[in-house]
């Protein structure tokens, strides 16, 4: 088959942080195939595809579109080109109906007039002709995450998108809505189309892609059929070093039920109610996962317990004390730890160095300070224990942490929460936008946290990580625990149907 896309010898610079993020990268992609791009975070594969489609210029290099040369400085010059993306995060107006949003700026109008019948109509035929069924009258505020994906890929066909790059295109989805998109990607590579996908979940590459190419450290390390690859062959080469995929752990011994949450309610954004009625329980040495797609009350959920949110009703008791109205800093002296969602605006000021970042959460207590004054040496042999125990690479005592990766930001709040041995760690997306090296490490401590009697409540929307981790699985669904099981009785079908708000009892009715 010819190339739909070649990329030759592609080279960026970034100035500001002195890093080649794609160092003569080379990448041939072939008409109707599904091809996954793969990489460590900093590897260079977004910088790769945001330069094949506009929205980063190439100090160096030639991009081939159907073997023609092709120039590309933006995004209007790529789609002109037959190349569509869609972004992790979806760029749709909430406000719009689905055929508004699919149309804007290509409406059909008549003397300036906007036809919303002819508009609707031709994205019926648009959806029919793909086999992607939409109703173009509702607004995008009121469908599912995995629709409004689906909405964002007729978007680029509309445009004549013959080569689509979907980044993370699963990392907000249910695992039933994860299939329903390999189907749909499937069908489009059948029709001709051309798939790019950017991804860091490798069973997903193996479940779907033709080819995979693999890039670290601003390297094209090779391109190789699925067939002939392991997910340790491909982890390996991200890496560059053999991974510990699966955590290795021994069966939970639970022991004292230390956090019990007991009818909560809580209020979200704009006074809604986010969480209606949670009852949960965590023991010490356990892990309790909180599965669910993100947005059904599982942040709110963790800043009540953490007093971070006020709750508005229920009881939340950590080692038989009532703490619902318990300040933020009256948990941590009882033994909370707290490692959350957003490590970049929450979890650690990047304003400052690493010293006060690590004893932010103790520095009132001895050896730290005295008097309300600061003592630097204890808090730089803290920062440098932190550093030497979490391999933070790249992390210096007293020095600024606004340049680390991801990856070792989050091991600096790791290492910060779990010092001192907490008796309760509330820990929201561990390894959100982390790579494979960074998650395995992420994985073994909190097991290592687990095995030495902290309780660990687990929220996190990646469903392999919560089978990996749990000891027993809650699901949360519009703000409700739709169901727990233990791990051993959990599979992927009845954890991702209690995600979508389906009941297990009815489905066994059904199926008897």
């Amino acid at each position: 088959m010819p190339n739909a896309i070649e990329m030759r010898q592609i080279r960026k610079y970034f100035e500001s942080t002195g890093v080649v993020a794609c160092d003569n990268v080379d990448l041939s992609v072939t008409k109707g195939e599904i091809h996954a791009l793969v990489g460590e975070n900093g590897a260079g594969k977004t910088t790769l595809m945001s330069i094949l489609y506009g929205l980063v210029s190439p100090d160096s290099g030639e991009i081939l579109v159907n073997e023609k040369p092709a120039h590309i400085s933006h995004p209007n010059d790529a789609i002109r080109a037959g190349i569509g993306m869609v972004h992790q995060h979806f760029k749709l107006v909430p406000n719009f109906t689905i055929a508004e949003n699919i149309m804007l700026g290509i409406e059909p109008n008549q003397m300036g007039f906007i036809n919303s019948g002819t508009e609707a109509a031709a994205v019926r035929k648009l959806s029919e002709s793909f086999g992607l069924p939409v109703n173009p009258n509702l607004r995008v505020s009121e469908i599912s995450v995995g629709m409004q994906q689906r909405v964002e890929i007729l978007k680029a066909l509309q445009r004549n998108a013959q080569v689509l790059i979907l980044d993370e295109p699963t990392a907000v989805l249910t695992p039933q809505e994860v299939h329903e998109l390999y189907n749909v990607i499937r069908k489009l590579a059948e029709n001709g189309r051309t798939i790019l996908l950017i991804t860091h979940k490798l069973l997903e590459v193996k479940d779907v892609a033709n080819r995979v190419s693999v890039m670290r450290r601003g390297q094209m390390i090779g391109t190789h059929n699925v067939a002939d690859v392991t997910i340790r062959d491909m982890a390996r080469m991200m890496v560059g070093r053999e991974v510990i995929l699966q955590v290795e752990k021994q069966p939970a011994q639970p022991g004292e039920v230390v956090l019990k949450v007991e009818n909560l309610l809580v209020a979200g954004t704009g006074g809604v109610p986010a969480v209606k009625g949670v009852d949960l329980e965590v023991r010490a040495g356990e892990i309790l996962g909180v599965a669910g797609v993100s947005g059904n009350g599982q942040s709110e959920l963790v800043e009540a317990i953490t007093g971070l949110r006020t709750a508005d009703a229920g009881q939340i008791t950590y080692r038989g004390r009532d703490i619902t109205r318990s300040t933020v800093r009256d948990r941590r002296n009882m033994g909370m730890a707290h490692i959350p969602e957003d490590r970049m605006v929450v979890g650690l000021n990047l304003r400052t160095n690493l010293d006060e970042n690590v004893v932010v959460t103790r520095y009132r207590e001895a050896p730290y300070s005295k008097n309300g004054i600061f003592n630097r040496k204890p808090i730089r042999e803290l920062a440098q224990r932190i550093v030497d125990a979490f391999q933070v690479k790249s992390a210096r005592v007293g020095e600024g942490i606004a340049t680390l990766s991801g990856g070792n930001l989050q091991k600096i709040v790791l290492g910060r929460e779990l010092n001192g041995s907490p008796k309760l760690v509330i820990i929201n997306q561990p390894t959100r936008g982390l790579d494979v090296g960074s998650i395995e490490f992420v994985h073994k401590t909190l097991v290592a946290a687990r095995d030495a009697g902290a309780a660990i409540l687990l929220i996190s929307v990646e469903l392999e990580e919560i089978f990996s981790l749990s000891d027993r699985i809650a699901v949360m669904f519009d703000g409700h625990i739709n169901g727990v099981l233990a791990r051993e009785d959990a599979n992927e079908q009845d954890v991702g149907l209690l995600m979508a708000g389906g009941s297990l009892e009815s489905e066994k009715v059904a199926v008897s």
